[in-house]
């Protein structure tokens, strides 16, 4: 069968051709934009928020957790810790900061960083609000303007922040004594700074610094004068006792104190890291400078018990120095041990001035000692407390002490000596003692009892004497008051007004006054007329 012809096309309608539509969004897509834009937003936020990361080295990394512990200034979050590992050594803990884009500026080489954690010190406790959030790392923006992105941490807080304004000083020191770390510094009595480190150095000596707060750093002058202000000072003088102390801190803590001398204002300021001198105590940091020890040796026949190292050594009640040391020596002359003492004397602190010219060399030093020493300058060892014992080397004048010479070729010079006045009267009872051994108490004895025997019998006879005179004597002598009374009677009856004896003595007395009278008339007539004697008177 033929195959069907196709159907007739006459009747289609022509096609068309559509152009291809525009592709339009779909509204679908919009959430995914705007959550890829907001991602978007925030990383370039990110990374605009993001500050320079800096390494700091610890010893530890105790309270510290990466993606956890945070660093903080003034109690602000300024960084993220993200990393915690082991330096290549094994012997320190390096962390990984990452400060926000603020904080960029505690990226220098002063900043300071330390792990917050409690603490209990001699100066206080801190860090508690660390038991419930947990520790971080606080820092300190340092003052420099140069980048620094690895620093040491510290092990504990610094004591003055950098933002404080004052003035950092060294104190030379032989003994800390009780300072430490924190330990107050004082400006009459005035809380003025604090101690913020120690170190020991290669001569031995120790190196602290001590931070002084504005404005008392102007008060440090050079001239300035340190001290250890830690416990008491109690002393006695002439004029009692004296008790001196700066703070119950300072007590506790230890504590430093100073004072300038003069007006601090008209003194040229002390510049930043000036040594000074750390005294022992107030009286020997304002004692005037005593320049360089001179050593002399003595050597006592005496007993030293009492006197001890750092005993003074005073002339005529001034200290100049102190003892260093007392040790025995083999004397070869005597065959016996002899006490050596060794004395530190400052010449600075006599003053010289009307004594020719201040020796300048150790020579003209010793020929200046060799003098006095001519002229009866010897050390002599005194009593400094009768209560306690103790002895101090006193030197002085004695003009009648055995002649001696200093030996200026020894090293150290030997100043000569003379016993002390215990000694010398120890040795004047002595002498005595050994009088009175010498004087026979026998002999005195049996003369004293010849006396005594004597003295009984001349007391025997006295009593008979009395005894007689008792019974013979006295009635005799009775006899005789008893005449005397009666002659004393008779007396007075003679001596009575109306008496005859006393009649008899008035007209003899009358007859004695008209020849007076009478006798003085024949001389007023011969004064007159001498010739009336021969050729009889002349009538007038």
């Amino acid at each position: 069968m033929p195959p069907a012809e196709p159907p007739a096309l006459s009747n289609a309608a022509a096609p068309r051709i559509k152009p291809p539509r525009r592709w339009l969004p779909s509204a679908i897509w919009i959430v995914p934009a705007l959550a890829a834009a907001f991602g978007l937003s925030l990383a370039v936020n990110a990374v605009n928020q993001r500050g320079p990361g800096i390494t700091i080295s610890f010893a530890t990394a105790q309270g510290i957790e990466a993606g956890k512990t945070k660093v903080k200034y003034k109690d602000v979050e300024i960084g993220d810790v993200t990393e915690v590992h082991l330096t290549a050594d094994r012997a320190r803990v390096e962390v990984t900061v990452e400060l926000k884009k603020e904080a960029s500026g505690f990226a220098v080489e002063d900043s300071r960083f330390w792990v917050v954690r409690p603490r209990m010190a001699g100066s206080g406790v801190s860090g508690l609000d660390t038991l419930l959030s947990g520790s971080y790392i606080g820092v300190d923006g340092g003052q420099s303007k140069k980048e620094a992105s690895t620093f040491t941490g510290l092990e504990t807080p610094p004591v003055i922040a950098s933002d404080v304004p004052g003035r950092r000083f060294v104190l030379v020191a032989r003994d800390i004594g009780s300072l430490d770390v924190g330990s107050p510094v004082y400006f009459r009595r005035i809380p003025a700074g604090h101690v913020e480190s120690f170190a020991l150095q290669p001569d031995g000596t120790i190196f602290l610094s001590a931070f002084v707060k504005a404005p008392y750093d102007r008060y440090v002058t050079q001239g300035s004068r340190f001290w250890h202000a830690s416990g008491v000072d109690l002393r006695m003088d002439a004029g009692g006792f004296k008790l001196n102390t700066q703070s119950l801190a300072a007590l506790l803590l230890g504590g430093v104190a100073f004072e300038t001398q003069g007006d601090a204002a008209q003194a040229p300021q002390a510049e930043t890291a000036h040594r000074f001198a750390l005294a022992a105590d107030r009286e020997s940091a304002l004692r005037a400078p005593d320049g360089q020890p001179y050593t002399l040796t003595l050597r006592f026949h005496q007993t030293v018990r009492g006197l001890t190292v750092g005993a003074p050594v005073d002339f005529r009640g001034a200290e100049l120095g102190q003892v260093r040391s007392v040790a025995m020596a083999y004397d070869k002359a005597s065959a016996d041990f002899t006490p050596v003492v060794t004395i530190d004397v400052y010449p600075d602190r006599l003053n010289l001035d009307g004594a020719g010219p201040k020796p300048e060399t150790e020579a003209a030093l010793r020929q200046r000692l060799a003098e006095l020493v001519q002229r009866g300058l010897r050390a002599q060892l005194r009593t400094g407390s009768l209560v306690t014992g103790q002895l101090y080397v006193a030197l002085d004048f004695f003009p009648q002490a055995p002649h001696a010479r200093l030996d200026v070729a020894a090293t150290p010079p030997e100043l000569p000596t003379v016993p002390g006045d215990f000694e010398e009267l120890y040795k004047q009872v002595q002498s005595v003692l050994r009088k009175l051994e010498q004087v026979p108490f026998d002999t005195i004895g049996q003369d004293l009892h010849k006396v005594l025997v004597t003295l009984d019998g001349t007391m025997k006879r006295l009593d008979a004497m009395a005894a007689r005179t008792d019974s013979e004597v006295l009635p005799e002598l009775r006899d005789s008051l008893k005449q005397m009374r009666a002659s004393m009677e008779s007396l007075n009856a003679a001596m009575a007004g109306d008496a005859p004896l006393q009649q008899d003595t008035r007209q003899a007395l009358k007859g004695l006054t008209e020849a007076t009278r009478s006798l003085k008339r024949l001389t007023d007539t011969l004064e007159r007329q001498p010739e009336s004697l021969l050729q009889g008177r002349k009538e007038p």
